[in-house]
């Protein structure tokens, strides 16, 4: 079983919020909304992708590559966990 079918509700709800935001943004331009206002929507959007993406890196570095907290292998437990940093550390 793969991380996306493990997390499918957890992930499918995410996708649904941006879906949202989205259709949100779509009737604010319609309504001629302050443009101000439409950033601010974007910019929450573009930081709720960046989270999903991240999720989702993460959670394939633990699932295919190595995980940090089962890996007997020292190193490569290390070397996860830093990886796995430098992509929360991207993504924000």
């Amino acid at each position: 079983m793969t991380h996306t079918i493990k997390h499918q509700a957890k992930l499918l709800a995410r996708v649904r919020r941006l879906k949202g935001q989205m259709e949100a943004i779509e009737r604010m331009l319609e309504a001629e909304a302050p443009c101000g206002e439409v950033l601010n929507l974007v910019a929450s959007v573009r930081g709720a992708v960046s989270g999903l993406t991240s999720e989702l890196i993460e959670d394939h570095i633990r699932e295919h590559l190595a995980n940090p907290d089962k890996d007997t292998d020292p190193a490569r437990a290390k070397g996860a966990s830093d990886l796995i940093d430098a992509v929360r550390t991207y993504f924000k």
